[in-house]
Parts: C-alpha cells; sequence; structure tokens
C-alpha cells in the first residue's frame, strides 16, 4: 500500500499530515510512504529526518498523487486536484463537507473513498481516530498563551515590597475540549478563571479545573449525540449575551469557543459587549475561521478597537505549536490504519457498515454514500 504526503498550500497552515516518528510506524507495517519535499518545513520536520524513518521523498507533487493508494492531508484538497488520484484511492482530510458540495461532487465522480476528519464518531473506539479534539486541545492551549503575550499585565497574583498585584481575570466561553484546556492553563499560570457553557455537565467538568461556573438558565439545552453543543434558540442566545456581557465586562481576557458543526459560529460579544471592556483586554476567538463569535473579529488578523481591546482572530491557532499539532494530527491518521490494516494482505481492509466507518466516509464506489450527504 503506497500513502502520499503532500505539502500543505493553505496559506497560515503550518502542520504536516505525517511526521517522521509516525512515517516509521507505517513503513513497519509494510506501507510505502512518500512525502513531497519541504512538507514538514512550517512545522520543523526536515526531508531527511522522513528519510531516516524509511520515507521517500519527491519532488513530483502529480505522480504522488497518481500513484498512491492513500493521500493524506490536513487541509481538503483542491478540486483541481481531485482527478489526480487513481479510482479507488482514499483520501483522508478535513473535508468541510457541509459547505463543500462540489468537491464532494469531484471525490465521488473520481471514484476515490473520501474519509472526511470531522465527521470521526465521538465514541471510545474512534477516540484515537479523533482529529478535532486532538487539534482543539492545542487550539485553547495556544488562545491562553496567545492572550497571555498580548495582555500589559501578569497572570498570578503577586505580592511585592511596592504591593500586590491582583490575577488577571479570565473568562472562557465554550467548555468543550478547547475550552478546558485553555482553563486548566490559564489556572496553572495563575489566573481566576469564570467559564460558560450551555451544558451543565461542562460547567461541572470547568469547576473540577478550579473555574468558576457562569450559570445562566436558558431552559432546555444540551448537547448533541456527538458531544458538542445544541443550537441555541435567538431568544436564549440574547439572554446569553446579556449575562455574558456583564463577566466580560470584568475580564481581562475573553476566549470564545463556541462552533456550530457546519453551521457558521453564532455571534456571542456584540460590539456594545466589547465597547463596555477595559483598555487593553485581549479577546481570542477560536471560531473565527467558522465565521467569528465576536463582532470585529477578522480571519487570520488581530484588530485593535477604539477603546483599545484587541480583537484576535489568528487561525488556526493550533499552528502556532506545529510541530506537536503535526504529532497528534499523524497519530489520529496512523491509529485510523492500523485500526483497519490487514497485516497479510499489507492493506486496510473494511466493511461501510463499520460504525466508523458509516461515520466518517463520505465518497465510495463512484457515488456520495453517507447519508447526510446524498442529497
Amino acid at each position: 500500500m503506497e500513502i502520499f504526503i503532500p505539502k500543505e498550500t493553505v496559506p497560515h497552515e503550518r502542520r504536516a499530515a505525517l511526521v517522521p516518528d509516525t512515517a516509521k510506524k507505517l513503513c513497519a507495517l509494510g506501507c510505502k510512504v512518500v512525502v513531497e519535499s519541504n512538507a514538514g518545513n512550517h512545522s520543523d520536520f526536515a526531508d531527511s529526518d522522513y528519510e531516516a524513518a524509511g520515507a521517500q521523498i519527491t519532488t513530483d507533487r502529480s505522480a504522488g498523487l497518481a500513484s498512491a493508494d492513500l493521500v493524506a492531508r490536513v487541509r481538503k484538497p483542491p478540486v483541481s486536484e481531485v482527478g489526480s488520484q487513481k479510482k479507488g484511492a482514499m483520501h483522508m482530510s478535513f473535508l468541510d463537507p457541509f459547505n463543500e458540495p462540489e468537491l464532494i461532487g469531484s471525490l465521488a465522480a473520481a471514484g476515490v473513498t473520501a474519509v472526511s476528519l470531522e465527521m470521526m464518531p465521538r465514541t471510545t473506539l474512534a477516540q484515537k481516530m479523533d482529529a478535532i479534539s486532538s487539534q482543539a486541545n492545542l487550539a485553547g492551549y495556544s488562545a491562553v498563551i496567545v492572550a497571555c503575550r498580548r495582555l500589559s499585565k501578569i497572570f498570578p497574583m503577586m505580592m511585592t515590597p511596592a504591593g500586590t498585584l491582583s490575577p488577571a481575570k479570565v473568562f472562557v466561553i465554550g467548555v468543550g475540549v478547547a475550552g478546558l484546556q485553555a482553563i486548566a492553563t490559564a489556572k496553572r499560570l495563575g489566573a481566576r478563571v469564570t467559564a460558560f457553557d450551555t451544558r451543565a455537565e461542562a460547567l461541572e467538568q470547568a469547576e473540577s479545573l478550579g473555574a468558576k461556573a457562569l450559570r445562566i438558565d436558558l431552559g432546555e439545552t444540551g448537547g448533541t449525540d456527538q458531544g458538542y453543543a445544541k443550537e441555541l434558540t435567538p431568544e436564549q442566545l440574547e439572554k446569553q449575551r446579556i449575562e455574558q456581557a456583564k463577566v466580560c465586562a470584568q475580564s481581562d481576557i475573553v476566549i470564545t469557543t463556541a462552533k456550530l458543526f457546519g453551521r457558521k459560529a453564532p455571534i456571542l460579544i456584540t460590539k456594545d459587549v466589547v465597547a463596555k471592556m477595559t483598555r487593553g483586554s485581549v479577546i481570542v476567538d477560536l471560531a473565527a475561521e467558522g465565521g467569528g463569535n465576536v463582532e470585529g473579529t477578522i480571519v487570520h488578523e488581530e484588530v485593535i478597537t477604539e477603546n483599545g481591546v484587541r480583537i484576535v482572530g489568528l487561525a488556526p491557532l493550533e499552528c502556532d505549536v506545529a510541530q506537536h499539532a503535526s504529532l497528534m494530527f499523524s497519530s489520529n491518521i496512523v491509529n485510523f490504519i492500523e485500526h483497519f490494516w490487514d497485516p497479510e494482505a499489507k492493506e486496510m481492509k473494511f466493511d461501510l457498515s463499520d460504525e466508523i466507518l458509516k461515520s466518517c466516509v463520505i465518497t465510495h464506489g463512484g457515488e456520495t454514500v453517507h447519508e447526510r450527504f446524498k442529497a
């Protein structure tokens, strides 16, 4: 089985889909691993590191795509490259399937078996393959570090002969994987943390990490069967904004993490709320690529408002720690391959009735097979 790892071409993307250590594991399985030259440069892996692990380096991207049985990358492929893959080959990456009907149609027409990493089920068995969670973990950490660098205050309380410095106040909105890691990181640095989520169980997790939970009576909320927060009604969102605004006005740092799977991110912090925050405050919007949780967020940019509040829309923040992000992402890929690996045939063998594959395989055998995307 031949695996090809192309270099990422999306601006601001620094991760690699495979790192030398995991390439070595695939070679040990009996795979032929081909990596496009400089694919690991931005995450500090040299071509020579891949070669030492047993992979081959190529400068011919088209040939790599054409001969591979499996193409793995971080970002979705450009439609123009889909036809370069051979019929029956597999493609694995984030595909953004809800917003990319043309891409899904092209993958089906090309006879490619397309695996969408966003659709990996939130089950115990598939946890080791869940790239969304592994990357969100690092994004939550990076959000705090990014805010720390921009805040003109220190995080911990400090008692000095000149007086006592109060700890920074951090407000985390959305207590999923990213939010929990943001809380843990901010607490380690000595900040005073408040957290909000629509799910009661998520707030309990936040409290277990030492955060103060902001509880807002929104009526019926809860989570989806995939572990995500459910979309709120306009009335619930408005009540949430009002209560959050009071905490935002008292916070030095606000980190928003609310993403809606397959939909535009909800606006949680409006301009009038930002206008009431103190000069020098920092907002890090982890939903920037999905439209943003904050009015005024510009993806890939940092905005300073008229009242001196910094709105950070840099994305994806996990790229700030690209080496570890690549390591975790590539482990997710290798875990998926190993799960379906047939050691005798030295290839992947699977049945589309498998619960994991039923969730994440979008196209196969020349057609769209996933129930949610057939239409």
